[in-house]
């Protein structure tokens, strides 16, 4: 789906004086220690210049928004020293509650279970298979290919000689592109925002980041030599598509805002300037281009906070003028697919002027003067959903949720029916699923003439399976799960691609239903692990799904338990089962997943009915599954805690406002928490869908309403806070000086209690592109989430 969202990331913002440094305090390993622990000292307390502020005849003092002033040399100065204060306190906390040794324990259980796969499942395309893998001794990947004529000859993915093949001595790889070459040109960084190659398969189009110039610049490297381009040669790129055949290549670039406004297309090969498509002069409005899957046309999305639109361009002739096909309301979903002369629409737009709940399929026949009326694909049934689409030439595939069940049917095309049809008379086939789906999601799919499609299928209480069907005879095969883990000789989950490049699990396409899903050979975990799913009432009456996962061997009555929860932008809560969660079910925690208002999964009014004014709804949804777990003794009521990342960080914190004895401890993970003043005074830019989704604050009821529900503001004086870990980054999309300003109020306002820490943990390491940083961190939220909530090992 395409929600509009500009790069919010601060990967290594210029002006910050401090990202240089590497301060992951308590994350880091700290030296072991002898003797009993001692107290941690107290908290450090950082500077108070209380600046004014007014809105709406509402004045307020922010003591400490001089952190987030990056071009202020004094506060930046400020600013490391009390980074540093933190580093050391939080190392104090971890070792007076004998965490930092249960985290090198941890640290040891995750590193084999979260070991990255050395090689990419390989994506055919025409004649070639396309993969990425890491080679020994690199930090970073190499995109290679092969043809996929080799395939006998090609032994193993993971091998150090995957390129050779030793018995007929020839070399049978290519290297595409070295990003351990392109981090020495971009100053040790490796982080690639877009990928495409050509569909003449010649060129690839790639964007890396440029740390100096905090921004995305565009390289075109010749496949046949290896070679860069001269030209195109742009900076801050946010979206590519190929046309004529990958002769050119048109691109979008961002203003200082970071808002794609610009549409370039430049000849590859040729000596003159790139040549200016479009300028989108709206401040309001963002670009967006993506090529059909045919390669036929490129779909221009223009959002902004009065309509959504949808341009059409030929790729044959793509300086010919563009065709507006499609127009809706604003913030709509609207991805255009082409097949045989028909177009097919994928959105959530309003029908006349009826909101829509969900998503649904249109088509339109192109005409030689244009394109025809748009009318419906399926018809609506009760109780059913469609969740998202993907097309080749002959099927296209539907993800579709029934009864809170998801289900993957296709259907052959063209369609045998004229009109809106209901799905059962389009012959649809049901393709196998495991138990407890929880996400569906469309892989590449790069090869358009291909009928095997592959999809990534997740599970609370399953490792994701990389799947390929084959639509004509259906067929399927797992082509990489997570990696096989031994407990006596059961094994735990998952095939490692290491194992055999045979297929590894194949099916008949006999399956009208899923129950033949139920016979093990999806590598499910559910012989060890439970997953229960329960509707809990809110305070209003509204039903909120709420989904438990615990071990089956070590849970018992009364279980420590943690509580995820998001409730933001309509999307999905990620419920897929994360290997760092083992360490917590084999000690006897309960996992729970709340989907509360504002989130995705139940339609668009469910999410409508958790944002801006009504932002409360999610927070009262949180509570209510609380006190759920709590009152079925499925959780023990000293024993819970809370979890939130990005805008769930939000959703939690907001919770602790309003129940500071609800939670034993807390994650927050990069959290959302100053709203007031991040929308009112922004410092990463933010955009129309941000505002909808939490409120125009110079709207004075919006106002009040992000007064009401935003963290920092909402802090209870001289209560008894939980023990909190606050964690974030450089990287991130809401900025540190977020976590470090409600860490410092928390502190400031509340009682303090050395049982119950509020700790600050920054990295300025790209966290998530280095695993080992990864379960550095990961280990020690486990550790700290054991010793607060139940102090055991």
């Amino acid at each position: 789906m395409l929600l509009l969202r500009a790069f919010l990331s601060a990967r290594g913002p210029s002006g910050c004086r401090f990202a240089h440094r590497r301060a992951v305090a308590g994350a880091t390993l700290v030296k072991p220690h002898s003797g009993p622990p001692s107290p941690p000292p107290a908290p450090p307390r950082p500077l108070q210049k209380p600046v004014p502020f007014t809105m709406h005849g509402f004045t307020w003092h922010d003591p400490y928004s001089w952190m987030s002033n990056l071009s202020d040399s004094v506060s930046m100065r400020h600013m490391d020293v009390y980074m540093e204060q933190e580093e050391k306190y939080a190392e104090a906390v971890m070792i007076a509650a004998d965490a930092d040794r249960l985290q090198r324990k941890i640290q040891i259980e995750m590193a084999p279970r979260m070991s990255s796969d050395l090689c990419s499942p390989p994506v055919r395309w025409g004649p070639w298979l396309y993969y990425r893998r890491v080679e020994e001794g690199k930090p970073f990947p190499v995109l290679c290919r092969r043809k996929a004529s080799l395939q006998e000859e090609f032994i193993s993915y993971n091998t150090p000689s995957v390129g050779f093949d030793l018995t007929a001595g020839k070399r049978i790889e290519q290297k595409l592109l070295d990003y351990n070459a392109e981090s020495e040109r971009f100053g040790g960084y490796s982080y690639e925002e877009l990928s495409e190659v050509s569909p003449n398969h010649r060129f690839l189009a790639y964007t890396m980041y440029d740390k100096e110039k905090d921004s995305f610049t565009l390289s075109v490297r010749d496949l046949a030599s290896g070679t860069l381009l001269d030209k195109p040669r742009a900076d801050r790129v946010a979206n590519l598509s190929w046309a004529m055949d990958g002769k050119a290549l048109l691109y979008t670039v961002t203003n200082s805002e970071k808002r794609p406004h610009r549409i370039f297309c430049s000849m590859l090969g040729s000596t003159k300037d790139d040549v200016l498509i479009l300028e989108e002069s709206d401040e309001n409005a963002y670009v967006n281009i993506r090529n059909t899957k045919d390669f036929q046309f490129i779909t221009v999305n223009i959002f902004s906070n009065t309509s959504s639109k949808v341009y059409l361009i030929n790729a044959a002739e793509p300086l010919n003028n563009m065709t507006l096909v499609w127009e809706c309301e604003p913030l709509s979903n609207c991805i255009i697919e082409h097949h045989h002369k028909i177009l097919y629409l994928f959105t959530n737009a309003a029908k006349g002027a009826v909101p829509a709940d969900s998503h649904y399929l249109l088509c339109s026949r192109l005409e030689a003067s244009g394109y025809g009326n748009w009318e419906n694909v399926i018809l609506e049934e009760p109780a059913v959903s469609l969740e998202d689409v993907d097309f080749c030439d002959t099927h296209m595939v539907l993800v579709l949720k029934e009864d809170k069940r998801y289900r993957l049917c296709s259907i052959l095309l063209p369609l045998d029916t004229k009109g809106p049809a209901h799905l059962e008379s389009l012959h649809p086939c049901f393709l196998p699923l495991p138990n407890h789906v929880c996400q569906i999601q469309s892989g590449p799919n790069y090869d358009y003439y291909s009928s095997i499609m592959r999809f990534t299928i997740s599970s609370p209480v399953m490792p994701d399976a990389v799947v390929d069907y084959n639509l004509l005879n259906g067929n399927w095969n797992i082509v990489q799960q997570q990696n096989v883990l031994l407990e006596r000789s059961k094994t735990l989950y998952g095939f490692a691609s290491s194992v055999s490049t045979k297929p590894q699990n194949s099916k008949g396409f006999h399956v009208a239903d899923d129950a033949d899903s139920s016979n093990g050979t999806w590598n499910e975990l559910t012989e060890f692990y439970a997953c229960e799913y329960y509707d809990v009432s809110s305070g209003d009456g509204v039903m909120v799904p709420l989904t438990v996962v615990y071990s089956r061997r070590h849970k018992q009555e009364g279980s420590p338990a943690l509580l995820h929860g998001h409730g933001a932008y309509g999307e999905l809560l990620d419920k897929r089962w994360r290997s760092e969660l083992k360490s917590l079910l084999d000690r006897g925690w309960v996992v729970a997943y709340a989907d509360v208002r504002g989130g995705g999964g139940c339609g668009r009014n469910w999410h409508h009915d958790g944002m801006g004014l009504k932002k409360q709804n999610s927070i009262m949804d949180y509570i209510s599954c609380s006190e759920f777990l709590i009152e079925k003794g499925i959780a023990h009521k000293d024993k819970l805690a809370g979890w939130g990342y990005s805008a769930g960080g939000l959703l939690v914190a907001s919770t602790i406002n309003a129940r500071p004895d609800l939670f034993r401890a807390a994650i927050l993970k990069a959290p959302f928490l100053d709203a007031v003043n991040t929308l009112l005074h922004p410092i990463l830019p933010l955009n129309a869908v941000d505002y909808e989704e939490f409120g125009y604050p110079l709207d004075l009821e919006d106002f009040l309403a992000i007064r009401k529900y935003s963290p920092y503001e909402n802090i209870k004086k001289d209560a008894l806070y939980p023990s909190v870990l606050v964690t974030s980054s450089f990287n991130t999309r809401f900025g540190v000086w977020e976590a470090a300003k409600w860490v410092a109020r928390v502190r400031e306002l509340t009682r303090y209690d050395p049982l119950h820490p509020v700790v600050l943990n920054l990295s300025a390491d790209l966290v998530e592109d280095s695993k080992y940083l990864q379960i550095k961190e990961l280990a020690m939220e486990t550790a700290f989430l054991i010793r607060m909530v139940a102090g055991t090992n």
